[in-house]
């Protein structure tokens, strides 16, 4: 498209993309956006460099004047968008680039790929926050996903409410926090489980966690408290019917004494698992395969498509697909979000227009109760503060609790169905 469009002149005509899912994949309530600051270091960083322009000249996929532009790309234009850890429904514009043509086409993959990704692991993550009913989750699914994509992962899944991660990398690069327990191989590389106790107590000291189910559960806790004593720190559980066997397991550690002992569990959780137990004398809840492939829905669906452009005479036209079941709603938006008199959100209203002018920031000079949700990201290509780095998955965490909390409690629904508040467009 880019070497076609610069052989006949439109390359540059200004234009307007917008990101956005047609629809809640998996019927959720309400989607998490998540992977804006990895979006954006990304774009301020993308370039092509020799080789790669050197395997599209060998492969004949772009002309020499192709070539020449995409040696001296840089981003240049602004990008608005629904900041880290904003909720979104369908029609939401979550990123709106506004370029010209080549510049805006080109990133279509990147965006659509960092931000589908992470965006179906925060969405998978929130709704396991709020099933836990306030006790602490951690991501523990590098094992099950990509080496990269599992350091995006536990990040994804830090902003949407987890409280720690297995996965070093992404404490060494995000400042997540760290945790870990042995595994069974552990145990089983010692002669009895009561020397494998005793090992890991004498390396961590009485408060670690340990694994009692490699061999008996109930003999594995008599043993971890004859070794660790009644203050140990945690006892973890990885199999058998859960509900059961907390029960049973917490009735155990507190008529031996360890009244303080906290039970966390693993085992295959996802957030219907989660929210069984989160009534259940479990302390913490330990989460992998589900939360790193957006338990069943490993992609919002987000599309990239071109809304509005500048024509041969100057004046903007709104632009817009009409195919069946795909069609867009053309122009550049604006979203407010209202709410009720209880102070919950009640719709998700999107105003657009073809002039992007008219469109930076405010819901058309709206008065009603609510508020606005695009912000700029990057200003003529330099990114605005506050939305990358450790500092931007800070508050992209506190701006999550903010928008899970205004939500309706018909979002907190982990059945299928219709999103929490309708799209409206005015």
């Amino acid at each position: 498209m880019v070497d076609a469009a610069l052989r006949n002149g439109t390359a540059h005509r200004q234009s307007v993309f917008e990101l956005f899912a047609r629809r809640l994949s998996g019927a959720r309530r309400y989607g998490v956006v998540a992977g804006v600051g990895r979006l954006l270091e990304a774009i301020e960083q993308f370039r092509f460099n020799d080789d790669e322009l050197e395997f599209l000249r060998q492969e004949n996929i772009a002309s020499d004047e192709t070539l020449h532009w995409l040696a001296n790309y840089r981003f240049s234009g602004d990008i608005w968008g629904y900041p880290e850890g904003e909720v979104f429904f369908p029609g939401s514009p979550l990123l709106t680039v506004e370029s010209s043509f080549a510049e805006g086409v080109v990133l279509e993959t990147l965006a659509l790929s960092i931000l589908n990704a992470d965006s179906a692991v925060a969405t998978a993550a929130s709704r396991m926050t709020n099933a836990a009913l306030g006790k602490p989750l951690a991501e523990m699914g590098s094992r099950r996903t990509g080496e990269y994509s599992a350091v995006a992962a536990a990040r994804a899944a830090y902003i949407a409410g987890f409280g720690a991660t297995s996965n070093l990398e992404a404490g060494r690069t995000y400042g997540i926090p760290t945790m870990g327990t042995a595994a069974h191989s552990f145990t089983l590389l010692h002669d009895s489980e009561r020397e494998a106790f005793e090992a890991q107590i004498a390396a961590f000291g009485v408060d670690t966690t340990l694994l009692v189910d490699t061999y008996d559960i109930e003999q594995g806790v008599r043993t971890a408290i004859d070794v660790a004593g009644t203050n140990l720190g945690a006892v973890r559980i990885d199999s058998g019917d859960l509900p059961v066997v907390v029960a049973r397991v917490r009735n155990l550690l507190d008529s031996l004494g360890a009244t303080q002992t906290k039970i966390t569990v693993t085992n295959d959780l996802d957030e219907h698992t989660v929210a069984a137990l989160a009534h259940s004398p479990v302390d913490s809840f330990g989460v992998g395969t589900s939360v790193v492939v957006g338990s069943g829905t490993p992609t919002m669906g987000m599309v990239y498509k071109l809304v509005s452009r500048q024509g041969s005479d100057g004046e903007w036209v709104s632009v817009a697909k009409k195919s069946a079941d795909k069609a867009t709603v053309g122009g550049r938006k604006s979203v407010r979000r209202s709410f009720d008199a209880k102070g919950h959100a009640s719709a998700e209203l999107i105003h657009a227009s073809s002039d992007p002018a008219e469109q930076h920031g405010t819901h058309n000079g709206s008065t009603a109760p609510g508020r606005d949700i695009l912000v700029p990201l990057m200003v003529d290509g330099v990114v605005e503060p506050g939305h990358t780095g450790r500092e931007g998955i800070a508050l992209a965490r506190e701006r999550h609790v903010t928008s899970v909390a205004e939500l309706p409690l018909v979002a907190m629904s982990l059945t299928r169905g219709d999103p929490a508040i309708p799209t409206e467009y005015r």
